[in-house]
Parts: structure tokens; sequence; C-alpha cells
């Protein structure tokens, strides 16, 4: 008996010091400082570890590991270029050490499947995911490793789980009771309440810190913004500052569960599998939504899959033949104090948020852009690959005309056959392109 009455002392405790600390101040969207200084420790630890580190690390090591970030100077001149100087008019057997060559530095580094695995870091951040076990360098270093998983293992995760179940419970509770009332200004107003509150609570429970600039571009009602992403916490990033009406996939499970009750209380466009195919069926549904001024921005990601925040791939064209305002979006994260990046081929949804809740903070910049519409003669691609440069310029990412879609599939066929083409024509014209 008076165990249980002592772990009753210990739950209410511990939920009266989360729903003081945590969520009342998450409610009014303020905060109490607590972040803030445990950011700045943090910072400091991650300083002297790094410190740590350069004194202790062997000059052979280092020179190692500098040399293993480093980037292959390739060559990029077209193939007519690269085999003018080894061929002569008709087909020669040098032109396969072209080939050879295009084809090692292909496999080397690879431009595209290098962007689905995580980004490797100049310096460790006591975390596990590192090339070289710098916690063995030192005892103090090693006492610190140690500390640091307690904490973020013992401490908290725990409270990361509770916030993250309050959110996620107030979210659905929220959205189904505010999907009852009648459609009113006022049924809109309780519904971006409440999907401001809950999104606040769950970046909470990944100690998120975000840094919005130029907030006088935020999306605006009846428009369309577009992201380049990262995880799917894009969303509760973005959410966190001001709602959306989401477009997505319907899926089954908890995921089902949240998205049904969601879009009792906002208009979010959801599609069945079947209907994603339609790409007619999704340009209407987007159209009669932006045609409405008084609905929420349409929140879209044209990569269509999460890189690893060093770059931005192919925008797909359909999002762009809606027609609309476009306000892009630039999210940029940290990975010092923790990865964001989600590869799903590597893990699943639990274990990529386990790996997020025991890391140390979720850090990143938000930058608003100002709006685009196409202009006059500028078709879809052109105009998504317009858009796209401006994101990657303002995130400072790297710009590639890569389709995301290449993390799953093969490359398609026809890239190869624009390859043989070109040699074919090189053939017929005696080592020229004309």
């Amino acid at each position: 008996m008076e165990g249980a009455e002592l772990a009753g002392k210990i739950l209410s405790t511990w939920l009266t010091l989360v729903l003081g600390f945590i969520l009342l101040p998450s409610v009014f969207g303020v905060s109490l400082g607590i972040s803030e200084i445990y950011m700045k420790i943090l910072v400091k630890t991650l300083e002297w570890a790094t410190i740590r580190i350069e004194k202790g690390a062997p000059k052979e090591s280092t020179l190692k590991n500098s040399a293993s970030v480093g980037i292959i100077q390739r060559d990029e001149s077209p193939m007519e270029k690269g085999l003018s100087g080894l061929r002569g008019r008709d087909f020669e057997l040098s032109d396969v050490f072209y080939f050879s060559k295009k084809g090692l530095e292909a496999i080397v580094e690879d431009e595209v499947t290098q962007r689905f695995s995580s980004e490797e870091l100049v310096s460790w951040n006591l975390l596990t995911r590192t090339n070289v076990n710098f916690h063995y360098i030192s005892l103090r270093l090693t006492m610190v490793w140690v500390l640091g998983v307690i904490v973020r293992y013992c401490v908290l995760l725990p409270l990361r789980v509770t916030l993250a179940f309050i959110g996620i419970s107030l979210l659905v509770i929220g959205t189904t009771l505010v999907g009852q009332l009648p459609d009113s200004s006022l049924k809109n107003w309780l519904s971006e309440l409440v999907h401001l509150t809950c999104c606040r609570i769950c970046v909470r429970a990944l100690s998120g810190t975000i840094h919005y600039h130029n907030k006088q571009h935020r999306p605006q009602k009846g428009g369309i913004c577009v992201a380049n992403h990262t995880s799917p916490i894009d969303v509760l990033i973005l959410t966190t500052d001001g709602c959306y009406a989401m477009v997505g996939q319907v899926h089954g499970g908890l995921m089902g569960i949240i998205q049904r009750a969601m879009v009792k209380a906002c208009p979010h466009v959801w599609f069945e599998r079947s209907e994603m195919k339609d790409r007619h069926l999704v340009t209407k549904r987007l159209k009669e939504h932006i045609a409405d001024k008084k609905k929420l921005p349409i929140l879209i990601f044209p990569e269509g899959t999460c890189i690893n925040n060093t770059s931005v791939m192919m925008f797909k064209k359909g999002s762009f033949e809606i027609g609309g305002t476009i306000h892009p979006v630039a999210i940029k994260y940290n990975p010092q104090f923790g990865d964001a990046f989600w590869n799903s081929s590597k893990y699943n949804m639990v274990s990529y948020l386990l790996r997020m809740m025991t890391s140390w903070a979720i850090v990143c910049d938000v930058w608003y852009m100002p709006p685009m519409t196409r202009e006059v003669g500028e078709d879809a691609v052109q105009f998504a690959n317009r858009v796209k440069s401006a994101i990657a310029t303002q995130g400072g990412l790297t710009e590639l005309p890569w389709d995301g879609g290449l993390k799953r599939a093969k490359v398609k066929d026809t890239f190869k056959e624009e390859q043989q083409k070109n040699y074919s024509k090189m053939i017929a014209g005696n080592g020229s392109l004309n």
C-alpha cells in the first residue's frame, strides 16, 4: 500500500511539473527560459568536448577524418569534350576508359544516394552517431558521455514521451470535438487554436528550438506553401508558427486516427492510394481548395521524400500546375544537437522517433520568403526549378536536378538511353554531336 501511495505521489508531482512548466507555457506560446538555459549548458558542454577531442585525438586520426569528409574533384565536362582527346573518327576501344572513369566516379561519390544518409559531423556531439569512438580518448570525456546517456534516456526520454502522448491525445480529442461544431468563424478559430497548441506541445517534446526569419512573408490563406523536406516533423516545425491545410495519403493505424480527427476540424486534403495516382483528381481538389481565399494555405513538400538537409532535389511539377501564389519556405536543421533526417528505408517510424527523443535537441532555422507567381511563358517545370533554386540559396543547401524517387527506385531507362543516343550521335557525326 505504501508503495502505491509513493508511486501516486511521484506521478502526481511529475504531471504537476510537466503541466506547470511546459504545457501551460506552450498553450500561450511563451517560454520560461528553461530551454534557453538548457541550450547554453549544452553548447558549453559540446565546446568543451570538442577541445578535449582535439587535445586527445592522435594527429593521424585527425588527418584521416579531415580527409574522409573531403570532396572528390570530378570532371563535369560533357561527353563530347571528355572523349575528344581519346578517340578518332570512328569507334575506338579507348572510349571504354572514359566510361569506366565515369562509372568509378559515380560509385565512389554518388550525388544521389549520399543525400539519403545522415550528414557526417565535423565534431562529435556526444551521441552515438560517429565514425570514431571519441568517448575513449580520456576518462573525463567518457564520464561526460555516460552522464549524457543517463540524462537522455532516464530524464529527457520519459519527459518527452509524456509530452508527446499528451500532445497527440489533445490533438485527437480537440479536433474531434471542434469537428462537431457547425461551420463558422468560431469553429475555424478553435481549430487553429487546437492545432497550434498541440503542435507546440509536440515540439517541446523534442526540445525544439526554432528560429523564424522574415515573418512578414508568412504564407497567407488561399496560397500554397512549399518547403524542402527532411523529416515528418517539418509539419510540426511550421505549424508551431501558423496553421496549414495538409495534403497527403490516407494512412492506417495511429496516423490514420489522427488524420480522421484532424480533417473533421480543418479542411485537410487526404487522398486514398488509388486517388494519388489520378493526377487530374489531385489537381482538381487542390484547385478547389485554393479558390476559397478563406481556407488555410496548403502545405506541400514537392520533393516527395525526405532528404538529409544538405541539398534540395527535384520538385515535382504537379504543385506548380495548380496556379495561385506560391509561398516558398526554407528549413535548415542544425545536426550538431540531433539528426532530424528520417531515413525511411533504414528506420521505421518507432525507431526514428526513439532516435529523435533521445537526441539532445532539435534546432532549426525557418526562412519565410517573398511570394512567387508563375511568369508569362514559364511552364510548370521552369517555375518549380525557380522556386527550388530560391529555397536552396536561402537555406544554404546544394541544388540537385535528380528525382528524390531514386531513393527507392532504379535510374529510369530514359536517362541511360539519353547517354547512349549522345554517344551514337558522336559516332555517326565523326566525333561531334552536330
